[in-house]
């Protein structure tokens, strides 16, 4: 069986690309070889910055023959419908058979197709491939029409068998398909033919080309971290970075430089972002300071003086580029230090967050409002809360941070705690973005975790009251990311939250906007805060709202007609997010239909707490007994509620019970009735939902020896009440209705 040998050798392939152009260049191929009938036993793919290549092992050499039976029309349709049918099976007249079926005579034609050569086969399907390449982004060059990342220059398509090497066939505008390739652009030895893969990997090899991207990267982190080893210093991983390195090299030589001594008095994280973004430089740390002290760069060139005439280039570019990052620091230090944070908060008047939501001085404001109502709840002193949430997004009028917006949020952390703010301030700067993603770290510390519940309930309650929600899959503002933010930032923090009340209070925060006098701004956020604690039409709000006698602003009239349609759609949305989330912890999203079914579904700690004891039982064979036993009585109960017109839902007594196992069902309700009911008001539900899995054993006995459906009505209507108590007690814990099954 042949083996395959595709490379593509072009122009540099920008890094970001090239990774998926490989997989790419073998998913295309493969999957056309396949189509015509070809199989295989491997196949691999390989790219550097100037290559793709491919290897395809044990090819089939030739596609088998394919014999296809087709049935035409009925016999004695019009000659032109059998003219067409023939034409496209490519038989006559003399080559078609009748056939009886039960629908009647029908013409049928037996269509073969030979079978073909591999070579031909390639040769299709690569010059279909590199017509149709899926670039991001692809270029003309010269006169030809052909379409690539960049001017692509040779391609080798050789087969390789027992009787040796061949080149396929092939010509792709002009480029004709050869053997020939050539190693690196500086230090290679010019163009040279190879014969099979092994060959072709060797002999790059020896031309100064690693052809396997995993082991650039390992050679380049092998090298950086044994060199910042003997110096006692360590690398900042960066796998990302790494990744891109890898892709801008085919012969990767590590060298490591200095940072003038005038630049390492910036934050580390300063350095470290300039050196990657700019340079594409690693960052080196002295693992007993702290401090960024060295960086490691990687050319693509082994040089007479071992890199030193490399290292001073790169190392006077890095200068320039510090010096800027260092004059950025100086200045935001001094207005941090002398004006204090507020002076860039009040340029963020005029910069809108949204055109429909009001500058980010609005939006600050308004998450202000909101940190201070939450802190109470989530342990935090109030005036912190709001402090904090006042400057938490002040460095996004800073220099550093219009240079690399990657550092918001930390920065704010340097800046606030050089203004002299508090402790919990400075960290609520840089950890009230958290969590970004689900591996991002959670806030603990209760003003952080304030004002960032605070940042993302304002975004989504914002957007949710302009109609601007995630639809399929397009989510523009990350709104799905904000949710699953609440969710673990209110989890992992145990945090006891209505959260449909606080959805209330903020989506009224947006449709009020903010009155001009400070006295309606007080009793704006006062009514808000009430709403927040207790609700709508809390005792509070009542009472200021007839205090004002109709004689207060416009916009108090706007509390009295809120509904809360748009708050329950937002709360449904988080329960879709947290369906998710819990899906991926192994919660079947039925259980939590069956606890979202209960009261207090907007306190996401007590919902979570219930689907979980609820899953536990369903995963024990009391509790899937139970569950069957459960619906079983509902079904019958429900039934005879239908053909009764009536409903049964108390009276049960066991003075009518005639079998011991109607008593013993009625004994077992009554215990565990007496330990569900302060089991769920101590929100005990393991102890609730094993008290009610008790009921099992009774349930199924009473459903063995008892028939419902008595012809003594008396006794008829005492057992379906019996069911209705079943029913009753199951559902104080969930509604197992909402179970699959």
């Amino acid at each position: 069986m042949p083996d395959l040998l595709i490379e593509l050798f072009s122009e540099e392939i920008p890094a970001r690309m090239q990774a998926r152009a490989a997989e790419d260049l073998k998913k295309l191929v493969t999957d056309g070889l396949v189509e015509a009938g070809l199989t295989y036993a491997s196949a691999a793919a390989f790219h550097t910055p100037r290559r793709l290549a491919l290897t395809v092992d044990g090819l089939t050499p030739e596609s088998p023959t394919q014999r296809e039976e087709r049935r035409g029309p009925k016999v004695g349709a019009p000659e032109k419908a059998l003219e067409g049918f023939m034409r496209g099976a490519g038989v006559t007249r003399e080559q078609l058979e009748e056939r009886e079926d039960k629908k009647g005579a029908f013409y049928y034609a037996t269509v073969v197709t030979p079978g073909r050569k591999a070579d031909e086969i390639v040769a299709e399907v690569l010059e279909k491939t590199v017509r149709g390449f899926p670039w991001p982004k692809s270029m003309r060059w010269g006169a030809g029409s052909l379409r690539w990342v960049r001017p692509l220059h040779r391609i080798i398509c050789l087969m390789r068998d027992e009787a040796g090497d061949r080149v396929v066939d092939l010509d792709i505008d002009g480029i004709k398909a050869g053997q020939t390739t050539e190693g690196h652009r500086f230090m290679g030895d010019g163009a040279f033919d190879v014969t099979s893969f092994e060959d072709y990997e060797a002999r790059l090899k020896r031309a100064k080309v690693m052809l396997s991207a995993t082991e650039r990267a390992e050679h380049i982190w092998n090298d950086a971290t044994n060199a910042a080893f003997a110096q006692g210093l360590e690398v900042v991983e960066d796998k990302g970075l790494l990744a891109e390195v890898s892709g801008l090299v085919e012969w990767p030589v590590v060298l490591m430089g200095d940072i003038g001594e005038a630049f390492l008095g910036l934050p580390p994280e300063v350095l470290q972002t300039s050196m990657k973004e700019h340079q594409k430089f690693f960052s080196v740390r002295n693992p007993s300071t702290g401090r960024i002290e060295k960086f490691v760069t990687v050319a693509n060139i082994e040089t007479a003086d071992n890199g030193a005439t490399i290292l001073a280039g790169n190392q006077k570019v890095l200068a320039a580029r510090l010096s800027d990052a260092k004059f950025f620091w100086e200045n935001d230090l001094r207005v941090a230090q002398r004006e204090g944070l507020t002076a860039w908060t009040d340029r963020l008047s005029n910069v809108t967050f949204h055109n429909k939501l009001g500058s980010q001085k609005d939006r600050i404001d308004r998450i202000a409002a909101l940190a201070r109502e939450l802190a109470p709840k989530v342990g935090a002193d109030a005036a912190l809360a709001q402090q904090a949430a006042e400057v938490a997004k002040a460095d996004l009028s800073s220099e550093m941070v219009y240079e690399f917006p990657e550092l918001q949020g930390l920065m704010g952390r340097y800046y606030a705690e050089a203004a002299g703010l508090p402790v919990e301030v400075a960290a609520a700067c840089q950890e009230h973005y958290s969590p970004l993603g689900p591996s991002d770290d959670v806030p603990t510390a209760p003003v952080s975790v304030a004002v960032a519940l605070a940042d993302k309930l304002d975004t989504l309650t914002g957007f949710w009251a302009i109609d601007e929600k995630p639809t399929g899959s397009k989510d523009p503002f990350a709104l799905r990311r904000a949710a699953l933010g609440v969710i673990r930032l209110i989890l992992t923090n145990g945090l006891r939250l209505h959260l449909d009340r606080f959805f209330d209070a903020q989506i009224l925060r947006h449709r009020i906007g903010h009155p001009d006098a400070e006295t309606e701004a007080e009793l704006r956020d006062e009514l808000l805060g009430e709403i927040a604690h207790h609700g709508v039409f809390g005792s509070a709000v009542r009472t200021l709202l007839e205090k004002l006698d109709g004689n207060g602003p416009a916009w108090v009239q706007k509390i009295v007609d809120h509904e809360p349609d748009v708050s329950d759609d937002l709360l449904g949305f988080f329960h879709d997010r947290l369906k998710v989330f819990l899906r991926d912890q192994g919660v079947r999203h039925d259980v939590i239909d069956a606890c979202l079914a209960m009261p207090n579904k907007d306190d996401l700690v007590l919902l979570v707490k219930r689907a979980k004891a609820l899953q536990a039982l369903l995963g024990s064979e009391d509790g899937t007994n139970l569950v069957q036993g459960f619906k079983r009585a509902n079904n019958i109960l429900t039934q005879a509620e239908e053909k009764d017109g009536v409903e049964y839902s108390y009276g049960a007594d066991v003075k009518f019970a005639e079998t011991e196992e109607e008593k013993a069902l009625f004994a077992a309700l009554d215990a565990a009735e007496a330990k569900i009911a302060p089991a769920m008001e101590a929100e005990d539900f393991a102890a609730a939902m094993e008290a009610m899995a008790g009921l099992r054993a009774p349930i199924d006995a009473f459903f063995d020896a008892v028939q419902v459906n008595s012809d003594n009505q008396v006794v008829r209507r005492n057992r379906l009440n019996l069911l209705s108590r079943i029913r009753h007690t199951c559902l104080q814990v969930a509604d197992l209705t909402k179970l699959d099954g």
